[in-house]
């Protein structure tokens, strides 16, 4: 994963991998027999310990933070967080790479799957019961996710502090307009459309 992140799929060459892990090439073989199941998999690994460590975050804000509307921006905010984590960009090294590597794009699509499902499960337990249950709640996890994912490519080439990223404050809104009031009680709101909110 490191050589992914630091050297680009490019460099990312089986010999270079098996050197940094200091193990044979006899080994590796055997429990990766291509180049793309290799990195696939150590991608896959990587994110699955993001998102339990992004599970570990919420329940320590949770502990902290009582107001509901506080804790909708600090959901979001820490969502942002992990697109700025190393399984984005080994994600977005993956991802290029695919475009025109049938092979990593086979490796690649099963695995995607399984990680979208689990990205939504974990997403669904940071924001808590009250708001999953919100008829527009889909509408608003996907469309930060997307929103989220474009905004950090910026970050590949541009050196500022993601954190007061301007886009911030808008997601922040966005959830707060969407989403409804916990303290305000029910409320009639009819779910958007994908092609609403695009």
């Amino acid at each position: 994963m490191a050589c992914l992140v630091e050297n680009g799929y490019a460099g990312a060459s089986t010999l270079a991998i098996q050197a940094r892990a200091g193990v044979s090439r006899g080994r590796l073989l055997h429990h990766f027999p291509s180049r793309e199941e290799l990195l696939v998999a150590a991608a896959q690994h990587l994110a699955g310990t993001l998102l339990a460590e992004a599970e570990h975050r919420v329940a320590a804000m949770a502990a902290t933070v009582t107001d509901e509307r506080e804790r909708l921006d600090r959901c979001v905010e820490l969502l942002w967080a992990t697109f700025q984590e190393p399984p984005f960009w080994a994600a977005m090294e993956l991802w290029t790479a695919a475009r025109t590597d049938q092979a990593l794009r086979a490796a690649l699509q099963v695995q995607e799957r399984r990680l979208r499902a689990a990205i939504r499960a974990v997403s669904d337990r940071i924001w808590g019961p009250v708001v999953v249950a919100s008829p527009r709640y889909p509408q608003l996890r996907e469309l930060l996710f997307t929103s989220m994912r474009g905004v950090a490519v910026v970050y590949a080439f541009e050196d500022r502090p993601a954190a007061t990223d301007p886009h911030v404050e808008m997601w922040q809104a966005l959830a707060r307009e969407l989403l409804p009031d916990p303290t305000a009680g029910p409320r009639d709101t009819p779910a958007l459309s994908v092609d609403q909110l695009s």
